[in-house]
């Protein structure tokens, strides 16, 4: 006798996540037996208005792009625009910028720590770790003055310098969490109730993480020692050697599951701390900005042809911009962005075929999706199916906003 299967629509606005997606499951019993993902939920054309601007408007644009990853897409933006452009950020720039790129990548690894406990139901947890976090989210406050959209980086350097009295708060930043994360461990990595429910629970072999391109700790913890600091070293990582953490590093093999996750996620909070150490004693004296006067870099765009890419090595795996500059243009002529949940989002499917019901919110939040991120094209079709092309969009746009204002009654 066949068994009975139910259709479980999850999303796309549903409490697992903060932004839309939508994952279809048919179900036997509590197993899932078929999976489809949907996305496209979210694209808002950051990189059709990036275009549109000069190239400092559009670095800023950029880091709106995702709010948890607000310094990593500004810093694939300054490494593909220099690489373009000819120029290079000074030394002294180029530490500060690897300082603010691990301090990002701390708080993020802890807020995802966070949110899996949550999603797990420890709520506790959640509080505890985000308590936690405060501590590096003051720091980048003093460093840039802001918590989240950092603002401080810029094609050729970065706005603000670390002075004398920022580097005992870092120093004494780098001490909290040398003790705050050996707690984590323990109560992550040691605790029966999280390990018994994270444990062969989202499972990703080698094979099929290389099969599906995943990046970042996804594709670490199944065992890949990837990491864009590893392999194509920029700014001070030229300089330190970053060698990817794994997990066979840290227990002798690597198994791919959430709890291999959480391992390579905690282990990399220390190698971040060690990055910013060695950074503050490092710290070459100098400028801070190849081109200080923005009018005179502007001035270089509009003079430059030239195309790159950008690639950085952001919380949740490699994020790549691919410009082009020319056309007297002051800004990019073509700009397009790859994150990592554009990747990461093909491991679903596969890791959710087989599993229950109740692994569906660890399997989302395994791979610490970002659907803004993740969302880059969006294709509108006409009554008859047809493809719009730009032009009429924006003019049907246009037309329908014109066509509020009359029935509201706003004027031009």
């Amino acid at each position: 006798m066949a068994k009975t299967q139910y259709y479980v629509p999850v999303g796309p606005i549903h409490p697992a996540l903060k932004e839309p997606i939508r994952v279809e499951a048919k179900v036997e019993g509590e197993k899932i037996v078929e999976v489809d993902v949907k996305r496209g939920f979210a694209h808002r054309g950051i990189e059709y208005m990036g275009m549109k601007r000069n190239a400092i408007q559009t670095l800023y644009l950029s880091e709106r792009i995702c709010g948890i990853c607000s310094i990593s897409h500004p810093y694939a933006f300054v490494i593909g625009s220099e690489k373009a452009l000819g120029i290079e950020a000074p030394p002294r720039a180029q530490y500060i910028r690897t300082i603010i790129g691990e301090l990002e990548r701390i708080h993020s690894h802890i807020l995802w720590l966070g949110v899996v406990a949550h999603e797990m139901g420890f709520d506790s947890l959640l509080f505890w770790t985000w308590k936690g976090r405060e501590k590096v989210l003051d720091i980048l406050e003093l460093l840039t003055g802001n918590r989240i959209n950092y603002s401080v980086f810029m094609i050729g350097g970065v706005r603000r310098d670390i002075k004398e009295s920022h580097v005992k708060a870092l120093k004494d930043m780098i001490s909290y969490y040398r003790i705050f994360n050996e707690e984590m461990k323990e109560v992550f990595l040691s605790d029966p109730v999280y390990k018994a429910r994270t444990r062969g629970v989202a499972q990703l072999s080698k094979k099929m993480a290389l099969e599906l391109n995943a990046v970042g700790p996804v594709a670490r913890a199944a065992g890949v020692r990837m990491d864009v600091r590893q392999d194509i070293p920029y700014d001070a990582y030229a300089d330190i050697g970053v060698r990817a953490v794994v997990p066979q590093d840290i227990v002798g093999e690597a198994r791919g599951d959430a709890y291999d996750i959480t391992m390579v996620r905690l282990y990399e909070i220390d190698q971040s701390l060690d990055i910013i150490e060695y950074c503050l004693e490092e710290m070459p004296e100098g400028k801070i900005m190849a081109i200080p006067n923005y009018v005179a870099l502007l001035a270089k765009i509009r003079r430059t042809q030239g195309e790159a890419i950008g690639a950085h090595e952001a919380p949740r795996g490699e994020v790549i911009h691919y410009f082009k500059y020319g056309n007297k243009r002051d800004g990019p002529v073509v700009w397009k962005v790859i994150a990592p949940s554009y990747n990461n989002i093909n491991t679903w499917k596969p890791l959710l075929l087989g599993a229950e019901v109740a692994d569906i919110p660890i399997v989302v939040a395994y791979i610490d999706p970002c659907m803004c991120c993740n969302d880059r094209v969006a294709v509108v079709r006409d009554e008859d199916g047809r493809i719009i092309d730009p032009a009429t969009l924006h003019r049907k746009a246009v037309e329908k906003t014109r066509k509020l204002r009359e029935e509201l009654g706003v004027r031009e």
